[in-house]
Parts: structure tokens; sequence; C-alpha cells
């Protein structure tokens, strides 16, 4: 097996590699292509594509295949999800964190993917795809962080998601960064947890964003989605879970 961390996009991405195959190469390769999605989207780097075409410097027609890509799944999602999920912020520049992250990681698997692992995990930020078995030979397992604990390691909820994506969207690691976009920089104050399972960490990532984003009814738009649950922590410590969710515990 052969597990590393990095910091890179701002947060602890890890990849753990369970084959007998298990290349440092190809690990390498994984975190040199997070390098590159953060060279290209952070909104903090002066010199990312992203900066440049919030300043007006490259007219969309110039813009990177992979921008193009972004631009149009964060539009499908903004159709999806009734205007929840919107990578245009009050200051009329375009942030597209919100999927950036899921897309990447789920990419990510797609390299592992390609040559030939079956069982890995990769974690960016709390964000997993999972894949098969871990070193154990049992399904990968994920905990769900106390978002009123003090310790970052305190779990209310633990499960299982092999073959699965599991986001958790929330204020109490970040601050708030996630708004409701039809009210502008209100504060979200209700609900302080999504965390959202679905076949892939994209999938997962997105919707948990707009759910989050929706408040109390977060929950209930996750219920409504095929092939995704969820478990929702309210500001009163009241946890809430779709129908199905049962079946990762």
């Amino acid at each position: 097996m052969l597990k590393e961390l990095k910091w890179i996009m701002g947060m602890p991405i890890t990849v753990c590699l369970v084959d007998e195959k298990a290349s440092q190469k190809d690990i390498d390769d994984v975190f040199a292509y997070f390098d590159y999605v953060d060279e290209k989207f952070s909104t903090y780097k002066n010199e990312s594509e992203i900066s440049k075409i919030n300043r007006g410097e490259i007219a969309p027609e110039n813009w990177s295949d992979d921008m193009k890509i972004v631009f149009e799944l964060s539009e499908k999602t903004k159709k999806e999800t009734n205007g929840y999920f919107d990578i245009s912020t009050p200051e009329k520049i375009y942030d597209p964190s919100g999927l950036v992250k899921g897309w990447s990681i789920w990419n990510a698997a797609k390299i592992l993917d390609s040559r030939g692992y079956e069982n890995f995990y990769i974690d960016a930020g709390g964000d997993i795809e999972a894949r098969g078995k871990n070193e154990r030979g049992s399904d990968w397992s994920v905990g769900i962080r106390n978002p009123f604990g003090k310790s970052r390691d305190e779990i209310i909820k633990k499960v299982f998601i092999s073959g699965h994506g599991m986001a958790t969207s929330g204020a109490y690691i970040r601050g708030q960064h996630i708004y409701n976009p039809h009210v502008g920089r209100a504060p979200l104050r209700e609900v302080v947890s999504v965390s959202v399972i679905g076949p892939n960490i994209y999938e997962a990532d997105r919707f948990a964003t707009a759910a989050f984003a929706m408040g109390r009814e977060g929950i209930n738009f996750i219920e409504e989605l095929d092939g995704f649950e969820g478990y929702a922590i309210d500001k009163n410590g009241i946890a809430t879970m779709t129908t199905n969710f049962d079946q990762y515990l």
C-alpha cells in the first residue's frame, strides 16, 4: 500500500493505493493533476485562467477546453438545482470552486482507473472518491465529522462508500463560503452540515453545495434525487437523513 498527503488547492489531499502494483509515479501523476487544476482554477492566483477571465483578459472563445467544460457543467448544475448552485458571485466574478473540487477528484480517479487500479481512495478536503477494498479487504469507511466538535477527529457517523463518492458542505471548517444566490451574502445558519453520497464525487459534491445553499429544504432536494442519499445536521444538532441513507451504515 502507498499513501501520501500533500497540501494543494488550499487543502490536504490524500491519495491511497492498495493494489500490489501501486507505484510512486502514479501517485505523483495524480498530485501533478491537482497542481494543474489549482493553477488554472484558483481565484487566489493572479495568473490563473479564471482570474484572467474575471479581469476580462480572456474572451470566452479563447478559454481552454477544461474551462469551457467547467462552465458548461456549472450551468447544467444551476438549472438542475433551480439556481441554488451559481458560480457567479454577488461581486460579479466567477468562482467555480463549488464544482471544480469534486470534478477534479473524479478526474484524478479516472487517471488511476485508466492504469488498472481497483482499490484506492482520493480525499481532498474531506470529499472522497473510494473504490474497491482497503488494505484489510473491507469496504472503505468514512467518518462524518461533528460540526460542533472541538476536534476535527470527532466523528458522529461512520459510512461505507466503496464504489461511491461522498461530499460534505458546511461552514464549520472554512467559515461562510457558500451562500444562497437568491438572497445574496446573507449567512446560512439553519443547517450547519450536509453530507451527500452519490455515484461519484463530482455528482455528490455539486449537489451537496446546492443542498447546503437551500437550508432546511436541502435534504428534501437530495431525497428526490435518484441514486443519492444525504445526512443533514441543523443548528440545534438535530440530524435528518434521507430514506435509504442507512444502507451505507
